[in-house]
């Protein structure tokens, strides 16, 4: 409890206090209010209305949309590559593991711009795509599905190491006794695997998301545009290069609200999961 008292609940309390507090009008910055008694929410009912019906709205919307495209791209990648090493990898598990592991040494910014060098105009990945329909495009010129493919590129390795664990604690048993039961392998997934791989999955998707839903350097390197910006490039917009940070502290908090209803719905489903399976 002191653990989350200094590192969550002390630093939230911090960007409540710079949302709700007052500015200097001769420095032009924040004043934080740390009694609640005189916290001012008049401009932070600014930012949410223009949230909802504003232009920051498009922002929510759009940092929504590339979150569920870039989470499903990581369940078409990565649950094959969890299911292969967690079934299939043999002696070679350990080595594929270690692979998977192996971009976590190398720094997320470094990554992100290796992606710039292939996917500039004179690039060879830029070319290749230039072959196929409707490859013939300036990847770096503000694309979404640039910056959606970032994402999923980004953070595919947080989808499958706990995908991975889930699927390796499957009994092998369940298995055979559906294949003696007489289905096929495939029949064995969809009605074995598959369903007792849900909470990982479930898991899996939201461990993803959350990094996602916070990113901003993803936009930043690959694609710079305001045609593409996510809610983590105005947070940093209005922290740092405007003097309205209280607006910045504000959406961090109506951005917390919500990442918390999702976490919330997924403790739910787990709950409920785990109820049912004690019965």
């Amino acid at each position: 409890m002191a653990w989350m008292a200094l590192f969550f609940i002390v630093p939230f309390y911090s960007v409540a206090a710079v949302a709700f507090g007052q500015v200097d009008p001769i420095r032009q910055s924040a004043v934080p209010e740390w009694n609640p008694r005189y916290w001012d929410f008049t401009l932070f009912t600014d930012v949410m209305h223009r949230v909802v019906n504003g232009d920051l709205g498009t922002v929510f919307i759009r940092t929504a949309l590339y979150v569920v495209l870039a989470v499903a791209g990581c369940v078409v990648v990565g649950y094959p590559v969890a299911y292969f090493v967690s079934r299939e990898a043999g002696k070679w598990r350990a080595a594929l593991l270690v692979l998977m592991i192996l971009p976590y040494w190398v720094s997320y910014l470094m990554r992100m711009l290796a992606w710039v060098n292939l996917l500039q105009p004179q690039g060879w990945m830029a070319q290749l795509l230039s072959h196929l329909p409707a490859g013939n495009r300036n990847w770096l010129s503000g694309q979404p599905i640039t910056v959606v493919l970032g994402l999923v590129y980004g953070y595919v390795p947080f989808f499958i190491l706990p995908l991975y664990a889930t699927l390796d604690r499957i009994d092998g048993r369940l298995l055979e006794a559906a294949r003696d039961l007489g289905a096929t392998g495939r029949q064995a997934f969809w009605r074995v695997t598959l369903p007792l791989s849900r909470q990982g999955l479930m898991a899996a998707c939201v461990i993803t998301a959350l990094p996602m839903v916070g990113d901003y350097y993803t936009n930043n390197l690959l694609s710079a545009s305001p045609r593409t910006e996510m809610v983590g490039n105005q947070i940093v917009f209005f922290l740092q290069q405007t003097t309205q940070p209280q607006v910045g502290a504000s959406l961090v908090l109506m951005l917390s609200a919500a990442l918390l209803v999702v976490m919330a719905g997924y403790l739910v489903s787990v709950n409920r999961a785990q109820k049912l399976v004690t019965r």
